[in-house]
């Protein structure tokens, strides 16, 4: 049996911010056409990670390779083929949903961008909300606006930091509704998350806290190992462990 492709191995990635250091020297795998959960506390180094394999931020130790490009060398290609959502939405307030689009594709200089502009706003249902400015949307359509803007590149993996925080539960099952059907069709995603409920619906967990890996596998994998029978009980566990470890 062949050996899995993975869309991100990286190994022993560390890194130091203002004096502390936020991601301690972290085994990264992600299979390729799963959804990886990426489960942490506020301030566990999650988004820093995120940041890292995406091609924003230089590792100070580690090593790897992101969609088959060294994480080191090859940060310009890594970001034309990875779309990354950010937790505060990042789009321009006083553009409208088929302005922001518009300007999207002219950075990644797409061929007919008018037409993937008005597929991708008829897929993610914005087309009849196109003139209406961003600023004004909810936070779901925000959301909805700023997942359009992530894929409409077409990228090969998807990094989602924390996509959900603050909006209402329709909001949240539709957007991973949306989720799963971009897995389906082959795009990696690695999605930092609070709720449990989105992490049973991932391929894989991944448990950080302070800087460190705690856990990993599937939801099955994950309460084996813990000895619990809820993920909430399994992830207290492992961040009370985390701090048992703390210097």
């Amino acid at each position: 049996m062949s050996a899995p492709s993975y869309a991100i191995d990286v190994r022993d990635l560390s890194k130091t911010l203002e004096g502390r250091l936020v991601v301690n020297h972290v085994d990264v795998r992600v299979q390729r056409g799963k959804i990886y959960g990426f489960l942490g506390p506020n301030g566990s180094g999650k988004t820093t990670t995120i940041r890292m394999l995406c091609g924003l931020l230089t590792p100070d130790a580690g090593e790897g390779t992101c969609l088959g490009l060294d994480l080191r060398k090859d940060l310009e290609q890594i970001r034309l083929k990875v779309g990354y959502m950010t937790q505060k939405f990042s789009f321009w307030e006083d553009l409208t949903i088929e302005e922001n689009l518009n300007f999207v594709a002219s950075v990644f200089g797409m061929d007919t961008p008018k037409e993937r502009v008005r597929s991708c706003m008829e897929r993610f249902n914005l087309a009849a909300r196109a003139h209406q400015l961003a600023g004004a949307l909810s936070g779901g359509w925000k959301q909805r606006l700023a997942l359009a803007a992530c894929v409409l590149h077409e990228p090969e993996l998807l990094l989602l930091d924390e996509p959900t925080a603050g909006v209402d539960p329709k909001a949240r099952k539709e957007f991973w509704d949306e989720i799963r059907a971009l897995a389906a069709r082959g795009l990696t995603v690695l999605v930092s998350t609070h709720y449990m409920d989105e992490a049973e619906r991932c391929d894989q967990i991944l448990y950080v806290a302070y800087g460190n890996i705690m856990a990993e596998g599937t939801v099955e994998e994950i309460l084996q190992q813990s000895g619990f029978s809820s993920l909430e009980d399994s992830f207290i566990y492992y961040v009370n462990q985390a701090m048992e470890n703390q210097p």
